[in-house]
Order: structure tokens, then sequence, then C-alpha cells
């Protein structure tokens, strides 16, 4: 099973293999925030972004950026890193949200 996995993914190693698995889970995570925004958004008729994108997207994105580090990959490394500030960056605007308004959460 393991060397056709080694097969199919294009690496040489298990360590490769293992970080090629993470890498994929990474990018599955990162897609499941477009699913749940879908979701909301068809639930409440209009378009919404729910606190659980950001989270799939920051915990997706770390994840990436590690892959990306590991694979030592300069524009992705880029990419990832400045996505994973503007992630933390809504986060912490929607909890400054909530404690200026307790009332409405």
């Amino acid at each position: 099973m393991t060397e056709a996995l080694l097969t199919f993914f294009k690496v040489s190693t298990q360590a490769e293999l293992v970080w090629v698995i993470i890498g994929v889970g990474a990018q599955l995570m990162f897609s499941m925030r477009f699913i749940l925004q879908w979701w909301a958004s068809e639930k409440s008729g209009r378009s919404v972004i729910p606190e659980v994108f950001w989270w799939f997207s920051i915990v997706g994105g770390l994840t990436l950026f590690a892959y990306a580090l590991h694979r030592q990959d300069p524009v992705f490394i880029l990419g990832q890193s400045l996505g994973v500030v503007i992630y933390a960056r809504n986060l912490w605007l929607i909890y400054a949200e909530k404690r200026r308004n307790p009332e409405q959460v």
C-alpha cells in the first residue's frame, strides 16, 4: 500500500509521503470553508461569512504554510503567510465586536 502511495504522489520516501498527506489534509480543511460559506448563504438566502469560515481558513492556511516551508517554495510561503494574517485579523474583529456587543451574540 505504501509503495502505491509513494508512486501515486510521486515521492520517494515515507517522510515525503507524510508531508504530502499533511498538504492534502490542509487543502481539504481549507476547502471546507467554502462549503460552509455556501451552506450558510443558502440557508439565510443572502451572502454571509460565518465565523467558522475564518477558523477553517486559519487552520488550513497555517497547515499549508507549514507544508510550503517544508517544500521550501517561496511563492507558496508568501501567499499563505499573507492569508493567515488576514484570517487572524478577521477573527480578531469578530471577537472585538462580540466584546462590544455581548447581547448580539
